[in-house]
């Protein structure tokens, strides 16, 4: 099922269908990960996406002050180049945040070395680091396997480049569609990573998407900007963003006629939504996916506010997690969001059960509803007026193992 790109609610009238291949699936892509041994577990840690000629790139990054220098230089890269850019390269084991002038100097010679075997300029290739905060990368063990990683390069390597960018995640994420836009067919793919340290203010921990369709600068950085709002900036797992958030589109081949955006923008959407809710699937320590719905809001960015504060509120978490259908909870953590709603309008719905109807509550089946919330994932809608403006938001419960993953991170 597909997005729609104006609301974000499903549609079934943009042709895009789920095809093998991920972030590689679009025409001319290359991609590649390896074990470089930057990561003691001695798991895949470095990672390649590299765009055909031409290619345009739009980029969305975190908010936050406290921001790793590989964020700004992506930034700083893309903006002087007018959203151009060919290759990014991934790191994992060593966010190389808090690491001041010498993080910085490490990642300009990253992506100059990268540069120079792939025989572009050192403003082409972008750089994403992940993995814990104050720790620089080993730049020898980076630099020696920058050779073995280009040529690992392959239309086939998708897989190995979503799996080389994980860091706690336990399953890797990666989607690829195609449609048929005034007769020629168009592909999309994406991988991202994450599962902790997830509420974004901009995109997700670390994205890469591709399309093998030719779009304007401006128009594509627009496109990727509102997928994002509707997907990445709709989750959350532990309410902290991250110092390294960043997700960056790129679209290259044959120029879109303009009267296929909508549907193009439709598919971008329906990719970022499905990596920004295999991230939430996948929290530390989660054993269910909740998806929140909100209607009736005065338009739809309060709608969304409303539902990313229910799915980041700790007690609707553990109330999940142990299937109390204690809706209290729910309505409450709605009333803090900061946008106004009329509290008699209020009905609410855990699946099929109906809790709430004109702001009170309604009889239930207390052992019914106990038994939906051992569902995966499960499904909270609110009504909050007859306002226009609806949202989606997406979250997972909170269980002991995630104070056991995160108070043992670093030791």
């Amino acid at each position: 099922m597909v997005q729609d790109a104006a609301s974000g609610r499903s549609a079934l009238t943009h042709p895009w269908t789920p095809i093998p291949g991920g972030i590689t699936a679009p025409t001319g892509f290359l991609a590649a990960g390896i074990t470089a041994g930057l990561k003691p577990s001695g798991k895949p840690d470095l990672s390649l996406l590299l765009a055909p000629e031409g290619a345009v790139c739009a980029g969305t990054f975190t908010t936050s002050l406290v921001r790793a220098a590989c964020v700004d230089l992506c930034a700083e890269r893309l903006a002087a180049s007018g959203g151009h850019a060919r290759a990014v390269l991934t790191n994992s084991g060593q966010a190389n945040a808090c690491t001041g002038e010498h993080g910085l100097a490490d990642s300009l010679t990253a992506t100059a070395a990268l540069a120079e075997r792939l025989g572009l300029a050192p403003e082409a290739v972008l750089i994403c680091s992940t993995g814990v905060i104050g720790v620089p990368i080993p730049m020898p063990t980076l630099l020696a396997g920058l050779d073995p990683l280009v040529a690992a390069l392959s239309s086939e390597g998708g897989g190995a480049a979503a799996t080389a960018i994980l860091t706690t995640d336990l399953v890797d994420k990666q989607i690829a569609l195609e449609a048929d836009l005034g007769g020629r067919t168009v592909r999309l793919g994406g991988m991202a990573k994450g599962s902790g340290m997830i509420h974004p203010n901009m995109a997700t921990m670390l994205g890469t998407l591709a399309c093998d369709a030719g779009v304007p600068a401006d128009v594509w950085q627009a496109m990727v900007q509102r997928a994002v709002d509707r997907s990445f900036n709709a989750i959350t797992v532990d309410g902290d963003t991250s110092t390294n958030d960043t997700f960056l589109a790129f679209a290259a081949g044959e120029r879109l006629s303009p009267e296929h955006f909508e549907a193009l923008e439709a598919g971008l959407t329906a990719v970022s939504q499905h990596l920004a809710k295999a991230i939430a699937r996948d929290g530390e320590g989660a054993t269910c996916l909740i998806e929140m719905e909100v209607e009736g809001a005065a338009d739809d960015a309060g709608a969304r506010a409303i539902a990313r504060t229910v799915c980041g509120s700790s007690l609707v978490k553990c109330a999940v997690h142990g299937h109390d259908p204690n809706w209290g909870r729910i309505v409450a953590a709605a009333g803090r969001a900061g946008v106004p709603f009329d509290p008699g309008a209020v009905a609410l719905w855990l699946g099929e059960h109906q809790l709430m109807a004109a702001g009170q509550p309604l009889a239930f089946d207390r052992a019914a509803a106990s038994s939906y919330l051992r569902n995966d994932p499960v499904l909270i809608r609110l009504v909050v007026g007859a306002g226009p403006g609806s949202g989606l938001a997406w979250g997972c419960d909170l269980s002991d193992q995630y104070v056991r993953i995160n108070a043992d991170y670093t030791t």
